[in-house]
This record gives C-alpha cells, structure tokens and sequence, in this order.
C-alpha cells in the first residue's frame, strides 16, 4: 500500500463512514451496507478502496465476510505528516 493510497481512502466522507463503524468492531457486509445506508454495490466499491490502502482486511466465516480496521498503516502517514509539521517549526 502507498501512502497516496491511505491518504485517498481517508479522503473519501463515505470511506471514513466506514471506518467509523468499523470502529465498534468485526461486521459482515451485509450488516456493514445498512449501517452506513450503502447498496450492496456501493459498499463493494468502498471496500475495495479501503482493502487497497490496507486500512481494513476481511476474513471469510462460513457464508459470510467480515470486515475490520487494520490502521497499523497510519504510521507512514502520521510521520509523513509530522515532518511536513517538523519542517515549518524549523523556518
């Protein structure tokens, strides 16, 4: 994953919906598309973005799939923008 690629996701209103939900834990699509008000195409779009930047990852349980948060990829982004920060203190 690239960090243009985080920072995207990040960017998208509906894709921080997501995120939030997934905040309260492991969902199902199903569950996970009415919760944030998606079609079932809709949220498949979304995801894919979201599973592209690495910020979630989904795991297949019998019938159904589930999503959760994986923001272990934040780390590149919060240095990336500490030290843009860390350059305008130093001027």
């Amino acid at each position: 994953m690239a960090l243009h690629e985080v920072l995207s996701a990040l960017a998208d209103k509906t894709g921080r919906a997501i995120l939030q939900k997934l905040q309260e834990g492991k969902i199902n699509s199903g569950d996970l598309a009415k919760a944030v008000g998606l079609s079932p195409q809709a949220l498949s779009y979304h995801l894919s973005k979201l599973k592209k930047s690495g910020l979630i990852y989904e795991t297949k349980e019998k019938n159904f799939i589930y999503y959760e948060l994986d923001l272990t990829v934040l780390d590149e982004a919060i240095v990336w923008i500490s030290t843009l920060k860390g350059g305008k203190d130093d001027e």
